[in-house]
């Protein structure tokens, strides 16, 4: 069993397997992103922004097949202030055939202990790392070591024209890493026998 695993850019991924696909936080003006469109049976958000919302960029192809995949939203916020400055936000915790992915959208907080439980027995966490609206690198860093996912994927960052300016170098997260992988693709396969890294994906353009 193995599900495919596609960054297409921000904070937005494309999970399939058994021929059925699912879209996360699709974006429209996500700086140095291009604009996309891509077909899914479903898609989610973990907030309203248009850089995580944008659903027009995700073509419904046979929305009514089974779903292969358990998805349990998580409530969390999207700053340190419970809601106050940018409001709610969604971890997504999906789940396929034994394999756990969660998905952290932009969160803003260290999540509280339930939450945390929650999250247990991860095998792949895609999380925030470029600060200013999110949780910044050690936030992160801390929150990877807490959960001990096998991988870890770090997204909305900044890395040379891709990003918003005010977001932090995807360096200032992999600095304090020990198990850095840089794939040569947007794409990797999630299995329960993948080894243990930081996978940082490669942003191709539509």
């Amino acid at each position: 069993m193995s599900i495919t695993l596609t960054w297409l850019g921000h904070a937005c991924f494309k999970l399939e397997t058994a021929g059925y696909a699912l879209v996360i936080d699709p974006y429209t003006k996500a700086q140095g992103y291009d604009e996309f469109q891509t077909p899914a049976n479903a898609v989610i958000c973990s907030h309203g922004h248009g850089d995580h919302a944008f659903k027009e960029a995700v073509r419904l192809e046979n929305p009514e097949a089974e779903s292969p995949f358990t998805i349990t939203a998580l409530p969390t916020f999207h700053d340190p202030e419970g809601g106050t400055l940018r409001g709610p936000n969604l971890i997504h915790l999906i789940e396929c055939d034994g394999l756990r992915i969660a998905h952290c959208g932009d969160l803003g907080h260290r999540p509280d202990s339930e939450t945390l439980a929650a999250l247990g027995n991860l095998d792949v966490l895609m999380v925030p790392v470029g600060g200013h609206y999110t949780i910044d690198a050690a936030t992160a860093h801390a929150l990877a070591e807490t959960l001990a996912p096998r991988v870890v994927i770090p997204m909305h960052y900044r890395r040379g024209a891709l990003g918003f300016p005010v977001l932090a170098e995807l360096n200032d997260f992999l600095a304090l890493r020990g198990d850095v992988g840089e794939l040569s693709g947007n794409c990797m396969e999630i299995t329960a026998e993948m080894p243990p890294q930081t996978a940082v994906l490669q942003y191709i353009r539509p």
